[in-house]
């Protein structure tokens, strides 16, 4: 199946009512998905803190993204990526509207992973 990630949003993606997260590939071990924000970000004190690691390209837009720990956010524009290792409390605190913000987001399970660079 032939998938473009950058177009045939769904219709609460459409009209800007809800982040959207669409499972692109599932494998043990591995998921890769595109998640789509329209101004969306964390509810306040709110982090993820999730048991595999992520890794995070953004395709379209940007967004703010707070790792536990760090003074100061760090901005993803398009092209950046970024490597969150399991259990490593992050945030979003924001993301663009328009265009929608475009993640590439791949989740897997590495025992190994360091703290992001």
């Amino acid at each position: 199946m032939l998938t473009n990630l950058l177009r045939d949003f769904p219709a609460t993606a459409q009209a800007g009512e809800a982040e959207t997260f669409e499972d692109v590939l599932l494998r043990p071990g591995l998921k890769i998905e595109r998640i789509i924000s329209t101004g969306q970000a964390s509810p306040p004190d709110f982090w993820y803190c999730q048991p595999q690691s992520e890794w995070v390209l953004i395709l379209q837009g940007a967004a703010g993204l707070q790792l536990e720990g760090e003074a100061e956010e760090r901005v993803l524009q398009v092209g950046d990526a970024l490597n969150i290792p399991a259990q490593c409390r992050h945030r979003v605190n924001w993301t663009q509207a328009q265009p929608p913000t475009l993640w590439l987001a791949v989740h897997y399970e590495y025992p190994h992973d360091e703290r992001p660079a």
